[in-house]
């Protein structure tokens, strides 16, 4: 701050150097006027000078030094009280600028809370015709026109859950029930969903759970399984889908892995990216790059490890570590 305080005061500074040198130099042309004594006015003054320059520095750069140290938010508690008419106009102006911004953010906050609210109300009442189609499909007895139907009504279904857990996951931590699960308790139902979509692609699973039970939130991690069963599925051709569990350094598991079209090299970094889809098939179109992203932001809220792997035209491996036992008490303190 000394540096930023003489910068601030450096025509200040060069004015009274000036003067001074003006004044040696009326003496120097003026044989009448003594040298010497105005030599040691120059010095007195410039001695009393610096002084001043140091009793000055400490309460003019208070204020300025507050609004470096304050913290980036619309709090001004922290910010030290004017002291002068133009310090006055710096904290009136902020004072002024942070009241316009508290009330634009409580009025955008407000209107995205209704807009959050209406779009749930959207989506539960879709999901009741939804529900009526299902069970119509279900009569049907044309079993070709049954699995492409089933099959549409399935896309429906997980776009619409996939949207609404879209508007509830920056709100994840309201919505946390963190209790012991039953890992076939989660996993089994989301196989069930995408059953006809399995038979459709002749997919099967393979289900290996040495370890049963994990703490998790059990509406969130079946929201992550469900992405990562349905990415296994959308991408793989027909063939066994690999659902481990087991325990490693006293931690449960979870390997969901299978022999689909891979990932590439240079897409594992982004794969968790909003929006990103793969560079390689750029024809994907159904891809919306949204699934891994909400599973994974789920994933790091319920302290669960996201890693994968993957091979292009050979498969991925998706594997969910989960929070030791004694760090569940850090959970449910959220």
């Amino acid at each position: 701050m000394i540096k930023t305080f003489l910068i601030e005061r450096l025509s200040w500074i060069l004015f009274f150097l000036l003067t001074q040198v003006l004044i040696v130099f009326v003496s120097f042309i003026d044989s009448s006027i003594p040298l010497k004594s105005l030599l040691y006015i120059v010095f007195l003054s410039l001695l009393l000078f610096i002084i001043f320059l140091v009793i000055r520095y400490p309460k003019e750069i208070k204020f300025y030094k507050s609004l470096v140290e304050r913290e980036d938010n619309l709090d001004l508690t922290g910010i030290e009280e004017s002291n002068s008419p133009f310090e006055e106009i710096v904290e009136n102006s902020l004072t002024n600028q942070t009241s316009l911004l508290k009330k634009i953010a409580i009025q955008n906050q407000t209107y995205l809370e209704q807009e959050k609210d209406e779009l749930l109300s959207w989506i539960h009442e879709v999901k009741t015709p939804l529900t009526a189609m299902h069970l119509m499909i279900d009569r049907m007895n044309d079993e070709k026109l049954k699995s492409n139907l089933t099959y549409e009504w399935l896309r429906i279904h997980l776009l619409l859950d996939q949207q609404l857990h879209k508007k509830r996951i920056p709100f994840i931590e309201n919505d946390l029930y963190i209790e012991k699960i039953q890992l076939e308790d989660v996993i089994y139902p989301e196989i069930k969903t995408l059953q006809s979509w399995c038979i459709h692609k002749g997919i099967g699973f393979d289900i290996e759970l040495e370890e049963l039970e994990v703490f998790s939130d059990a509406k969130w991690l079946s929201y992550i399984i469900r992405q990562l069963l349905t990415n296994a599925v959308k991408y793989s051709p027909s063939s066994d889908i690999r659902i481990i569990s087991k325990q490693k350094n006293e931690q449960v598991i979870l390997e969901i892995e299978d022999f689909g079209r891979g990932i590439h090299s240079k897409d594992l970094p982004r794969i968790f990216e909003k929006g990103f889809t793969s560079t390689i098939q750029h024809q994907d179109n159904a891809s919306t790059g949204m699934g891994l992203y909400l599973a994974k932001k789920a994933a790091q809220s319920l302290h669960i490890t996201f890693q994968v792997k993957s091979e292009l035209d050979k498969g991925s491996i998706f594997t969910l570590t989960f929070p030791k036992r004694n760090e569940f008490v850090k959970i449910t303190g959220m």
